[in-house]
Order: structure tokens, then sequence, then C-alpha cells
């Protein structure tokens, strides 16, 4: 267990330690790198190790920039496919496969995304510590996003509630940690069964776990702020009906 930035989590399979660094350091802004595969023709390159944080989970890809001897580009896209993470680039002067460079995330960006992710799991626990109901489903962009949750119904005085508890929660600083667990013992764990980590494919073992100490427990590939301090005021800025069953909240997290 660690907190995002820290230290390497412990029980982190070796080859996620070694090539997914975004999945054991949030807080990596820069790294260094071989290109693995180039994709002339789809624009794209695979590294060795990469920061870059795939699309995935409902949270969007990075962007930054990739430099080598002689060549630098924009990084556009970053997507995971049969079990590389692919990098597509801003110009028709590739790198070739085993060049070394250097990678550097939009740092500004990837914080706002790890605040927005890091307050969409405390609006998830907040809503199960309140009502006892799980999330169902989610989205979100750099400083918004909504999740979904069957409630019978909804109502602005509940979203009211939910923006106040929210921040009550930011305020308390919680840590949040990651951690890897065992399938086995992941299965029994009831804060894990309830956000749906059975869902998850049996072949993806151990599971990354986000923990907002004494609060909200998931399995998550993404990336999060150390502490719920870290994600600043946030704004409940719609609850509205999808249908029976499936209410949302709308949250946006305030700048400062």
């Amino acid at each position: 267990m660690a907190v995002p930035g820290n230290k390497t989590p412990a029980g982190a399979p070796e080859d996620v330690a070694r090539t997914e660094l975004f999945a054991v350091d949030a807080y990596l802004r820069s790294f260094d790198s071989t290109v693995l595969e180039v994709d002339r023709e789809g624009g794209r390159v695979a590294l060795a190790r990469t920061a870059f944080y795939p699309q995935g989970g409902g949270q969007p890809y990075d962007l930054g920039e990739l430099r080598w001897d002689g060549g630098s580009a924009q990084v556009t896209r970053v997507k995971r496919e049969a079990g590389r993470i692919w990098h597509w680039l801003d110009t028709a002067e590739m790198p070739s496969e085993g060049t070394e460079l250097f990678g550097e995330i939009d740092w500004d960006r990837r914080h706002l995304l790890m605040r927005t992710h890091t307050a969409l799991h405390i609006l998830s626990g907040v809503i199960w510590s309140e009502y006892r109901i799980p999330v169902s489903g989610g989205n979100m962009d750099p400083g918004k996003g909504r999740l979904d949750f069957p409630f019978d119904s909804i109502s602005t005085d509940i979203g009211r509630r939910i923006e106040r508890r929210i921040n009550e929660e930011i305020e308390r600083a919680r840590e949040v940690v990651v951690d890897f667990v065992e399938r086995s013992e992941s299965d029994l764990d009831p804060a894990l069964i309830r956000t749906s980590a059975n869902l998850i494919p049996k072949e993806i073992d151990p599971l990354r776990v986000i923990d907002i100490v004494g609060l909200d427990k998931q399995a998550d590939g993404g990336t999060h702020v150390a502490s719920t301090a870290d994600v600043g005021r946030v704004a409940v800025t719609g609850t509205e009906s999808k249908g029976k069953g499936n209410k949302r909240v709308r949250l946006e997290v305030l700048p400062g």
C-alpha cells in the first residue's frame, strides 16, 4: 500500500511497476523510455515504459510531448490495444524502433484529472454512506464528471446535501492510497464487491485498488491525488433522471 507518488505500492506486479509508471506513481511528470514498435501508417508508437495514462475506466488519456535526438512531437491520444499502450503523435517524422526518448505529460491537465477522479470517488463514497446505493456508471473530463446511481428519485435538495457532504470529506484530508489485492482476497471484500469489482475479468489478478481511507474503496486503474484535501472545493452542478432506477449526479472541481 502506498500514497500516490510516494513509493511503489506493495504487491504491484513487477511488469506493471516497470512499464506502466502511471499505475504506481501518479505524480510522475516525465520519464525516459525506448520505442518498442512504430506504426507509421497509424502515426503512433509503443514504448518500453510510459507515464502517459491510456483512456479507460471513464478517465481520458493524457496529453504531452515526446522528445528524441533530432525530433519531437505532441502526444495527441493514448490507448491500450492488445496489451500495448500506443501513443499517437502529431508528426510525419516518426522515431525509429529502439530510439531512446524523453516523455513529459501535460501536468496541469493530468493534475486536474486526478482531482476530478478523486472527487468522483468521494461522491461514490458519500452516496454509499448516506443511502447504501452503489455507483452504476460514470464519466469525466478535466474538471468535471458525473456518476449514475440506481436511485428511485433524486432532487435538488439531495444534490445540495451531497455537495455539502463531499466538501466535508475533502476538508477531512483523508489519505488516498493505492494497493494491489490478490483476487482471492478481493472477492471476499464487501467494499470491492459493492463497487462491482466482481464484474472485472478473473484474469486480472491482482486488482489495483484505490482506497480513500475510511470512506471509499474501489478497484480502479486511474490516477488520483494523495489526499482528499488536494481536490479543493467541489460543486454539484446537476441532478437528473436518466430513466427508471437511473439517476445522475454531475459535479465540477472549482478553480483554486
